[in-house]
């Protein structure tokens, strides 16, 4: 069964693991040219509030524009042809792909990095956005990689409470949180994830 289109104007958690469980990153530089092709096939067609990239798997919390809001000189395809519409879900495609591609040059493997179809949820309450926040940076804590959110590199955490130039929607996450205080002590709390614990992969 295919899965339903990414929709313009929508929040979403996209996330995705390695074929069967396998990593889906070897080394450090790994994990920068995956940012590197999402800043090329993604930032151009959504905005980002969060995301967090572990070993065999990632999270991400996305707003995919309105196709107005999509400047389409910035747009990077994976083919030669201009598509006639922008697809949002074509262009989350596009990014795995070059990324397996990528991998399977350096590593000298074949065949999928990903499992077949990313998955998406769409996010429908302010309650949620944020406790999606808190759990996409506390992944790394949860799966026992670090023991404090600050410690792990590969999320968005780091650069929400940063000065440092970035295309993250900082600003919107920290009003989310009424002020960057509320957002730190928001992070220190436990949460009750059971409104995404279907999400949770293990």
């Amino acid at each position: 069964m295919n899965p339903i289109p990414l929709e313009n104007g929508k929040y979403y958690h996209i996330y995705n693991r390695g074929n069967n469980g396998i990593d889906l990153f070897f080394e450090i530089e790994n994990y920068n040219h995956f940012l590197r092709l999402y800043e090329k096939y993604i930032d151009p067609i959504a905005e980002t509030y969060a995301w967090c990239l572990m070993k065999n798997h990632f999270h991400i919390l996305v707003y995919i524009k309105e196709t107005e809001e999509i400047d389409v000189t910035k747009l990077e395809y994976s083919s030669t042809d201009k598509p006639k519409t922008v697809s949002a879900s074509k262009q989350f495609s596009n990014l795995f792909n070059a990324y397996t591609l990528a991998m399977n040059k350096r590593y000298k493997r074949t065949g999928s990095l990903f499992e077949k179809n990313f998955r998406r949820k769409v996010v429908t309450s302010e309650a949620y956005f944020k406790k999606l926040v808190f759990y996409i940076h506390n992944n790394p804590v949860h799966h026992k990689f670090t023991e404090n959110i600050i410690e792990y590199p590969w999320t968005s955490y780091r650069t929400v409470i940063s000065t440092q130039k970035t295309k993250l929607q900082r600003d919107k996450i920290i009003e989310s949180f009424n002020d960057l205080e509320n957002f730190k002590y928001y992070h220190t709390i436990n949460q009750n994830l059971d409104e995404i614990e279907d999400l949770i992969m293990e």
